[in-house]
């Protein structure tokens, strides 16, 4: 037989310290009772007994002198004031689970409101409950819900608030929550159920479910270990509910091959160590392997104490209005107030934590007496941010943070909850810049400074910036080629190009290779802070230059103009420019003439502006087309011949002649044409 026992089986931290504080007083003290069974359960009230404590069931009981101790369930707060006009010492052992619902009935009651409880009307907790209230119903099940809606479906908008029996089932509770839901529109639901509670049967479900046979250990009496009993019943055929080891037949087990015990609230570990070691000495028993817990591990877990400075790793129970619970494995109960979570006041809860994660945390303080641990991941993750903050400065990694302050030194940056110093010759900004502009804003920065012990870090934007800069000119530098496109950012303009950052690396585009058209300044075409696409035309790693061109060459007018014309065509021409030696002219966008002054006019003129002028339209014949330097030669005079009487030609031809023979004249046009490119 291979025995798996429940990690939840056994005392929840309330009984635990019911029973503690009874011993405990006991020792100290003669004339001890407790006011009703401190747990449901005999075995430890007969413990009791023999260390002189007794129980009592009403105050008549109770003499002047007595020390009487509250029962883990709780007691109505009459019952007390009778207890203490007797002269009798009351020391209250309710569980801290209970209490907190004495509380919040009691300040609903105030509010006006009515109380619902659902549990077990003749509960013991459910009748101390009601004691700390004035109008009050008790539900226990789906039936009484629904006829508590019927009874009420005239008042609508009641004020009512629900609480729950620590020891309720689960599903019940929704069930009936669900009901009451149809009808009050003015509702308010505390979910007190204990979250060891709701573990203990939710294990118990789990389990009940893989192994042949189930024994469930409580008290007959115990509300919370009948329920175990009966969720194990739904899952498995063999149960064996029992309340001490002498309660077991061991031949009924021959046949079991996985047997699962739990146990409930009230079962303290002595009881379940004895059923556990009588059935592994009956029946040879699978010894556990490494990876299975044994019975004294788990036991071990169960009971272990937690101190202040622990870091513990747990399970998220629960998230509400004020605290996450968390579950820690222990009988204690463990809770993350908001303010221990995260330094962020507009982070959503949803986006950090969801019940079910697994999270570390750090216990900030140990609650004995009301069996609660504080915990604080948000102090946790600074111990470990200072570690990364330390590794980071040693390794020159860069970090990343908000700016949540400017002073008159520089800036503050908060990295994971830790304050760094970023000077103002450090942030990036140029001088005297208003360093408000980074307020709220995401930065990243390097380490230069670190005091841990002053908890002083100083840091640097302008060095995690020359960081990131210098490692994307390594990797363009490691894969530039000619002809590979960027998306880059215009940075600077200048009379003859525009600078632009292609990632780390500025190159530059001359004005030539901006556009395809004629173009007096860059800014005609960009502006600073453009995003445009860039190729690679040329590049000195040496010297680290780099030549840009943004031209599309699809669209290269020059093949347009080549297809649409030729030698002796005529066209339309714009002029766009004159010169002492001629005028240019556009043909088409992007592709010019010039035409030179031996060319403008049939007779001798002195300047061109004699005939033309800029933004003319004339007709002008093609002369040549040099495809080497991609230069068009025009000509207006071509068009001019026949048109003169016989002296007007005479004298055309003269000056002609003049021209043409003038050897320095066309390599003069030539260099001043390009001069004036």
């Amino acid at each position: 037989m291979e025995i798996i026992l429940a990690k939840t089986a056994g005392f929840c931290f309330g009984v635990n310290r019911a029973v503690n504080i009874a011993q405990k007083t006991a020792e100290e003290c003669s004339g001890c009772v407790t006011f009703g069974q401190i747990i449901h359960n005999n075995e430890v009230v007969k413990k009791l007994e023999e260390m002189g404590v007794y129980v009592v069931n009403t105050t008549d009981e109770v003499k002047p002198g007595n020390t009487v101790i509250i029962r883990s369930h709780g007691v109505r707060p009459e019952i007390i004031e009778e207890i203490e006009k007797k002269g009798a010492r009351v020391i209250d052992a309710t569980c801290p689970d209970v209490s907190k619902i004495h509380k919040i009935v009691k300040s609903e009651c105030e509010k006006g409101r009515r109380i619902v409880i659902v549990g077990e009307k003749h509960h013991p907790e459910v009748d101390a409950i009601s004691g700390w209230c004035k109008h009050y119903d008790i539900i226990e099940n789906k039936d009484d819900a629904e006829k508590w809606v019927l009874a009420n479906e005239n008042q609508p908008d009641m004020p009512v608030s629900v609480v729950s029996q620590t020891t309720m089932n689960g599903e019940n509770f929704e069930t009936c929550i669900n009901i009451i839901k149809k009808l009050c529109t003015n509702l308010e639901i505390f979910d007190t159920i204990c979250r060891t509670t709701s573990n203990r049967q939710k294990e118990a479900d789990e389990l009940s479910r893989k192994c042949d046979g189930m024994i469930v250990i409580g008290g007959k009496h115990s509300a919370n270990s009948n329920r175990l009993a009966d969720i194990c019943r739904k899952n498995c055929s063999f149960v064996r509910f029992i309340e001490t080891a002498d309660d077991i037949d061991i031949s009924e087990f021959k046949n079991v091959g996985l047997l699962g015990i739990t146990a409930g609230a009230s079962t303290p570990a002595w009881i379940i160590k004895e059923v556990y070691h009588k059935m592994s000495e009956e029946i040879k028993v699978v010894e556990p392997t490494e990876e299975t817990e044994s019975f004294e591990e788990l036991l071990e877990k169960s009971i272990k104490t937690l101190h202040t400075g622990d870091k513990v790793v747990g399970t998220v129970a629960a998230i509400g209005a004020t605290d996450i619970s968390v579950d820690l494995g222990t009988k204690q109960s463990g809770y993350i107030p908001l303010s221990e979570l995260t330094d962020d006041p507009s982070a959503n809860i949803s986006d950090i934590v969801k019940v079910g994660d697994e999270i570390e945390t750090f216990v900030i303080r140990v609650n004995d007496v009301e069996g609660t641990v504080m915990l604080s991941k948000k102090r946790l993750d600074a111990v470990r941010v200072w570690d990364d903050i330390a590794d980071a400065k040693s390794s020159k990694d860069i970090l990343e943070g908000t700016v949540s302050e400017v002073n008159k030194g520089g800036v503050v940056v908060n990295v994971k909850g830790i304050r760094v110093f970023v000077p103002a010759s450090q942030t990036g900004l140029p001088r005297n810049a208003d360093m408000n502009e980074l307020l709220k804003k995401k930065v990243k920065l390097t380490i230069t400074e670190l005091n841990q012990s002053r908890r002083r870090v100083v840091g640097s934007i302008r060095e995690a910036a020359r960081i990131e800069r210098k490692a994307k000119a390594d990797a363009i530098w490691n894969e530039i080629e000619v002809g590979k496109h960027y998306e880059g950012t215009v940075k600077s303009l200048t009379s003859y190009g525009a600078f632009v950052d292609i990632g780390g690396i500025d190159g530059m585009v001359h004005v030539s290779e901006l556009t395809w058209t004629r173009i007096k300044q860059p800014s005609e075409v960009v502006s600073v802070g453009d995003k445009i696409d860039v190729y690679v035309i040329s590049f000195d790693k040496e010297n680290n230059k780099i030549s840009l061109g943004h031209k599309d060459n699809t669209q290269n007018p020059w093949d347009k103009f080549v297809a649409e014309y030729s030698v002796d065509s005529v066209a339309p021409v714009k002029i766009i420019k004159l010169m002492p030696f001629g005028a240019f002219a556009e043909i088409i966008p992007g592709v010019d003439g010039l035409i030179h002054i031996s060319q403008i006019a049939d007779r001798r003129i002195g300047k061109p502006d004699e005939v033309l002028s800029e933004g003319q339209v004339v007709d002008a014949k093609i002369v040549d087309i040099n495809e080497e330097t991609k230069k068009v030669s025009l000509s207006i005079r071509a068009l001019l011949k026949g048109e003169k009487s016989v002296e007007e030609q005479k004298e055309a031809e003269s000056y002609e002649d003049e021209v043409v023979y003038d050897t320095d004249a066309p390599a003069a046009a030539e260099a001043e044409e390009d001069k004036a490119e």
